[in-house]
C-alpha cells in the first residue's frame, strides 16, 4: 500500500505576466520567492502543479545578487527568458531591486540583470549558428524541419534557411515569407519533439520580417513540444538567438531590435521583446532582451513541497 505525506509548508507562486505590451497581453509565468528549501523535485513538483509554461524560484545566491532555478511542467530549464523579467519586475515591485544592474546565478553560469525605466533586461550571450549541413550527423534535414511545420521551401523567407543559434539555449530560427503563412502553419508537434529532442532544442522561433503583417523588426510564433509548451507568446531567449539572425544573416543592421510575439497565437496575446545588441568590428559579442513585467491578480497557494510516497 502507498501512502503520501507532505509537511504543512505553504508555498505561493505569484503570477506575472512578462512582456506586456501596453499594459495587456504578455506571457504568465509563476514566481516562487525564498525557494532557499526547496530540492530539484520540488520544484519540479509545484511547476506541473501550476502548470504555466515555466515556474523560476528564486533563493539566496552566495555569488550574484540571486539564485534562479527555471522548470517546466515536465523539466528543469537552464535560462527562461519571460521567467527572468517576470521575476525581476516581481522584485522591483516589492522593492527588492531598484533601478540600475543587478545579476541572476543560473545552472548555466551568472547573467548580468538591467532595470532600466521600469523594465527589466537580461544577459545573454554572442550568438554561436549550426547551419542544416551542421546536422546530418544529429539525424535531421532542413526538410524536416519544414516538414514539422506543414511548410514548404517556398514558404520560406528569401535567403533564410532554418538556423540553429545558441545565446544560451538551442533554437531552431525558420524564416517565412508573410504573415499568411506564419499564420497558417500547421505543426507536427510530435515530430517537433523529436527533432528537438535530436538537436537538444528548447524549440522552435518562426518569423516573418512581412510588414504588412507587423510594424515591429519582426512577428513571431514559438512551439516547444519538448518541455511540455506547444506555444507561448512571449520568448526572451528566443528573442535574442532571432534578433542576432536579423543582424547577421539578414543585413539588418540594428543594433536594437523590436520582436513581437503572440498576435497568431489562439487567444491573442500580444507581447514585444526589446533586444540591444552590442557589436564590435561587426561582430554580436552579447546582447540584452527584455520588456515590461505586470503582476497578475492570480496566485497559487497551498502548494505542497517535500511530498514523500512510503511503500506500507
Amino acid at each position: 500500500m502507498k501512502q503520501t505525506h507532505a509537511n504543512t509548508q505553504t508555498i505561493t507562486a505569484q503570477v506575472v505576466n512578462a512582456f506586456v505590451t501596453g499594459n495587456i497581453g504578455g506571457n504568465p509565468a509563476a514566481v516562487v520567492l525564498d525557494a532557499d528549501n526547496l530540492s530539484d523535485a520540488d520544484m519540479l513538483r509545484i511547476a506541473a502543479k501550476v502548470g504555466l509554461s515555466e515556474t523560476a524560484f528564486v533563493s539566496k545566491s552566495t555569488t550574484q545578487a540571486f539564485k534562479l532555478d527555471f522548470f517546466t511542467p515536465n523539466r528543469r530549464i537552464a535560462h527562461c527568458g519571460h521567467a527572468t523579467i517576470a521575476t525581476f519586475s516581481y522584485l522591483a515591485e516589492l522593492g527588492r531591486v531598484s533601478e540600475g544592474e543587478t545579476s541572476k546565478e543560473t545552472v548555466d553560469g551568472p547573467r548580468k540583470i538591467v532595470i532600466k525605466s521600469g523594465a527589466a533586461y537580461m544577459e545573454q550571450l554572442g550568438p554561436s549558428y549550426r547551419m542544416p549541413s551542421d546536422w546530418a550527423g544529429d539525424g535531421v534535414t532542413a526538410a524536416d524541419v519544414l516538414k514539422s511545420l506543414g511548410i514548404k521551401e517556398h514558404d520560406l523567407a528569401q535567403n533564410v534557411s532554418p538556423i540553429l543559434v545558441n545565446t544560451g539555449n538551442n533554437f531552431v530560427v525558420v524564416g517565412v515569407k508573410d504573415g499568411t503563412t506564419l499564420r497558417n502553419l500547421k505543426p507536427d508537434f510530435d515530430l517537433i519533439s523529436d527533432i528537438s529532442e535530436k538537436l537538444d532544442l528548447v524549440g522552435y522561433y518562426v518569423f516573418t520580417t512581412d510588414k504588412d503583417a507587423t510594424d515591429k523588426d519582426a512577428t513571431t510564433r514559438m512551439f516547444a513540444p519538448r518541455y511540455s509548451i506547444e506555444e507561448e507568446s512571449a520568448t526572451g531567449m528566443a528573442a535574442g538567438p532571432l534578433a542576432c539572425v536579423l543582424h547577421d544573416h539578414l543585413n539588418i543592421k540594428k543594433q536594437t531590435l523590436v520582436i513581437e510575439q503572440g498576435r497568431f497565437m489562439a487567444p491573442a496575446s500580444p507581447s514585444l521583446i526589446t533586444v540591444e545588441l552590442t557589436v564590435e568590428n561587426g561582430k554580436i559579442l552579447g546582447l540584452m532582451a527584455g520588456g515590461h513585467g505586470k503582476v497578475s491578480a492570480v496566485s497559487y497557494t497551498h502548494l505542497r513541497a517535500h511530498e514523500t510516497v512510503l511503500d506500507l
